[in-house]
């Protein structure tokens, strides 16, 4: 048995993950995810928005954050302190060794930044190197390729479709499938600290590619 993973802050270079404070937090998380049509379409594959207004949004944060297993992140801008965006720990199995990055969303000023990169790298290396995690995971509806496409930038591996794997507003959704494993990680977390703090003229995906070329020391 692995251990739980407990809300606590993680602070990067340039986001900092808080524990999601639903009071606090959603007035200002519902303005930079609902301010036009355009931003609306960032719930297109969620598993709910958009949302009519602030209160709507709480109740379901407030549902979210009383699921089993699951710990809820706001991202912030470690210099402004301004909300970015959310993501979540979630599908913890601690006997396992393995849980899931997800309900990650981020408003359009923050795509495009290292702010997922950073926010997922502080969530992979707190599970991999401080829990002793085995696996992380990370699925999305098969359609949405923009998440399928951060997935395979970020390291993870791509391993199928769980066809007709739920319901999502009213919707069948297949589901595609991706995982980093403990063993893949050192070199994984190598490329993203050399992306996120040293060279960014490189893509991710490219140092990743490189480290997985070396061969390994004798």
């Amino acid at each position: 048995m692995k251990p739980q993973p407990v809300p606590q802050h993680f602070k990067g270079r340039s986001i900092t993950l808080t524990p999601l404070d639903v009071a606090a937090d959603v007035a200002e998380l519902h303005a930079i995810s609902h301010a036009d049509e355009s931003t609306r379409k960032l719930w297109r594959y969620m598993p709910r928005g958009p949302f009519a207004d602030a209160q709507d949004q709480a109740a379901f944060l407030r549902e979210w954050q009383a699921t089993p297993n699951v710990i809820a992140f706001t991202v912030r801008d470690t210099t402004t302190k301004n909300s970015l965006g959310s993501i979540s720990l979630m599908s913890i199995r601690a006997e396992h060794g393995v849980a899931e990055l997800g309900n990650i969303w981020y408003a359009p000023a923050a795509q495009r930044t290292k702010a997922n990169t950073e926010a997922c790298y502080l969530l992979l290396r707190h599970c991999f190197e401080d829990l002793g995690y085995r696996r992380m995971e990370w699925k999305c509806d098969a359609r949405n390729e923009p998440s399928r496409n951060a997935a395979l930038r970020l390291g993870f591996t791509f391993e199928g479709i769980f066809r007709q794997h739920m319901m999502i507003k009213g919707e069948n959704r297949d589901t595609a499938w991706f995982a980093i494993l403990d063993h893949e990680w050192p070199q994984i977390a190598a490329s993203m600290r050399t992306w996120l703090h040293e060279n960014d003229s490189i893509s991710l995906s490219r140092l990743i590619a490189e480290g997985r070329s070396v061969p390994p020391r004798a």
